[in-house]
């Protein structure tokens, strides 16, 4: 008969692998709630990244390009409640002249709602998306600025 002394190497493998108790829970389960809080972090940067805007030149006037993504080619968009013809299938984009985007917008906004509306299941799906910063601000002429140091 052959006793066992408990330091078999499948008893320390084991060991090794499946700490219970002591320092080595405490490691996995930090690392674990890291690997959800960044999992939780990557979602909504994915979703927001699908629109997006950017100002373009279109012939003399400046535009917005607002670009994104569909399931259904088939699937209408509307940018603030207003139908826009797009080019594109799946990945589409639509320039929109900036007085336009400004007829259509509060004053000041800071986004636009762009909704995708899928005629099958007459089902919406809207996102707030960023506009650049300062396009529908107001614009001030100033004829002088005088800057002072203390």
């Amino acid at each position: 008969m052959v006793r066992s002394s408990g330091f078999d190497a499948f008893s320390q493998q084991t060991k090794r692998l499946a700490p219970i108790g002591g320092r080595g829970s405490f490691r996995h389960s930090i690392a674990l709630a890291g690997a959800m809080f960044a999992a939780n972090l990557a979602t909504p940067a994915m979703a927001a990244s699908e629109t997006s805007t950017r100002l373009v030149n279109c012939g003399e006037q400046s535009c917005l390009m607002v670009s994104g993504h569909r399931d259904d080619p088939s699937a209408i968009i509307t940018i603030n409640g207003q139908p826009v013809s797009v080019e594109g299938e799946r990945g589409w984009r639509v320039r929109v002249p900036v007085d336009t985007v400004r007829a259509w917008s509060a004053p000041n906004a800071r986004t636009i709602e762009v909704t995708l509306l899928d005629p099958g299941t007459l089902q919406e799906t809207s996102a707030s998306v960023d506009l650049p910063i300062g396009l529908l601000g107001n614009l001030t002429d100033l004829a002088v600025l005088e800057v002072r140091a203390r």
